[in-house]
């Protein structure tokens, strides 16, 4: 699934070549994705501008000058397409097209169907049940050290599970959890609770270092992930643990006959770390 930078990245280049654009034409080409479309959902569209977007989480929140907000969510295999022209026949799988006055045109494709696309009212965003509850965002002011430092507290859960806690933190994922706690030198099974308050600042340091160098990077390339004008994102490049499991540690290559990164399973999740350096 795409995480935090990825879908940056998209916003970023939807935000780019739709924001004042009116759009001419939506068309919804089934009722339902993980979930089914609003009610009339082409009509509403369909003659509104776009005047700004939102990211919040893993989800995209396009705002209209009517006072709605389109929420989107790429789900698995979900991404979003941008062309100027229109193709002589459907693209696979693509289930919903937007087209502008000034020729660009949109399409989000989802061969699986786990994305979704819903209406809110953007006066109320942060209410819509996907929404309401989630933590604080890792790239802006209110993740700090304390903040985080107190939502650990008590938690007898190891720190990756914690971490990737939409209510602690909104946005976090698997491979940038990974990558993260590597920087930080903390062990993932370590519990949450116990980590003390120097190594907690440094924890959220590297949450943002890594999050702000992959979203420079154009997020990482995960099977269906491309950016809007269909480039691979390439932060993959920079995992140092991350799908590196027996590879030799690049900050401490260890002793001869090191086993290297090592991978477990946490939570039917692969977590890949090195185990001299991370403690």
């Amino acid at each position: 699934m795409p995480e935090l930078p990825e879908v940056e990245t998209v916003m970023r280049g939807l935000r780019a070549r739709l924001e004042g654009r009116r759009i001419s034409r939506a068309l919804v080409h089934r009722p339902d994705l993980r979930l089914p479309f609003p009610p009339g959902l082409a009509a509403r569209l369909t003659g509104a501008t776009v005047v700004g977007f939102r990211r919040r989480a893993k989800y995209m929140l396009m705002r209209l000058d009517g006072g709605d907000s389109v929420l989107i969510h790429l789900g698995m295999s979900g991404r979003m397409v941008i062309g100027s022209d229109r193709p002589n026949a459907l693209p696979a799988h693509e289930h919903l097209t937007l087209e502008t006055e000034d020729g660009a045109r949109v399409g989000f494709i989802d061969p699986r169907r786990f994305g979704l696309v819903d209406l809110v009212a953007t006066a109320g965003e942060d209410g819509h049940r996907l929404l309401a509850g989630l933590g604080p965002e890792p790239l802006e002011a209110g993740f700090t050290p304390a903040s985080l430092r107190a939502a650990l507290a008590g938690r007898n859960t190891p720190i990756k599970a914690a971490l990737l806690d939409q209510r602690l933190v909104a946005g976090l994922g698997n491979i940038y959890v990974c990558e993260a706690l590597f920087r930080a030198g903390i062990a993932p099974a370590r519990l949450a609770g116990g980590i003390g308050a120097a190594r907690v600042a440094r924890l959220v340091a590297e949450i943002r270092a890594t999050l702000e160098e992959a979203i420079a990077a154009g997020g990482s390339s995960l099977r269906d992930y491309v950016k809007p004008d269909g480039e691979l994102g390439y932060f993959q490049h920079a995992w140092k643990v991350y799908g590196r499991e027996g590879e030799p540690c690049a900050d401490c290559p260890g002793p001869p006959g090191c086993p290297g990164i090592a991978r477990m399973v946490q939570a039917g999740r692969s977590t890949f770390w090195c185990p001299r350096k991370q403690r």
